[in-house]
């Protein structure tokens, strides 16, 4: 489980997160949403550590402040935006550093170290860009290749920052369904920043709606996605309505 509590951050000196709490269960999908600016982003990598803060980040009673980079790797693998991957590296290169933290002194990787960079690539259907360079893929291949290196690395705890960004419809369904089932199915505890409420409504356990660096309401999409709460969030008209052919509401401007 990962325990976030009173956690603050700020950049340039205004605060961004203020002495914000929430879990993650083990097998449970949690959603952060909320207008630009909200702070899904920041709590993504202040938990991960990226950034300085205030407060604690727990598992199994570890807080993850005081754990060197190495140990921390161990518990969580972030997903972050789509971002300048080293260019002259290969996508198997990329994700086998998923692997990093639990090399030995030579740093050289094992067999199992490469089955488990295989399994990842053919989670996120990316075998077949093993051999290219990184700097020749695009914005939605890279998002997709950050994934196969956070599941690579092995972790109980899977933090995403909008990773279906730059992602076509059918890989951000297939997509979101891997990150579900691999929650549900191996235990993990995933926090995962959306911006679009109606995929966070099809395929989160529960949502965090945040506004202005505050936890506004959480729980479970029917009861965090209602028409009072995100329009006064978005501060836009907003109708719910239940989706026509599945079990989650549909949020729609009015």
């Amino acid at each position: 489980m990962l325990k976030i509590q009173n956690l603050s951050a700020s950049y340039h000196g205004h605060q961004v997160l203020h002495n914000l709490s929430l879990e993650v269960k083990n097998g449970e999908v949690l959603a952060l949403i909320g207008p630009n600016g909200a702070g899904k982003s920041t709590i993504i990598r202040a938990a991960s550590g990226v950034i300085p803060s205030t407060g604690s980040v727990r598992t199994n009673g570890d807080d993850f402040h005081a754990l060197d980079p190495m140990k921390r790797a161990k518990y969580i693998a972030v997903v972050p935006q789509a971002i300048s991957l080293p260019p002259a590296f290969t996508v198997w290169e990329t994700v086998l550093m998923g692997r990093t933290p639990y090399l030995g002194f030579m740093g050289n990787a094992s067999s199992h170290d490469e089955e488990l960079a295989r399994q990842s690539l053919t989670r996120v259907h990316a075998v077949n860009l093993s051999d290219r360079r990184v700097g020749e893929l695009s914005g939605g291949e890279a998002q997709r290749i950050l994934l196969a290196r956070a599941l690579c690395q092995s972790t109980p705890i899977l933090l995403l920052d909008e990773p279906t960004a730059h992602l076509d419809l059918q890989y951000q369904v297939s997509l979101l369904e891997l990150i579900r089932d691999l929650a549900q199915k191996e235990d993990l505890a995933v926090l995962i920043a959306l911006h679009d409420l109606n995929l966070a409504a099809r395929y989160a356990d529960r949502v965090a709606l945040l506004v202005g660096g505050r936890l506004n309401a959480i729980g479970g999409p029917r009861d965090v996605l209602t028409p009072e709460k995100i329009s006064n969030a978005y501060c836009l008209p907003i109708h719910v309505v239940e989706h026509p052919f599945m079990d989650a509401p549909l949020v729609l401007p009015k």
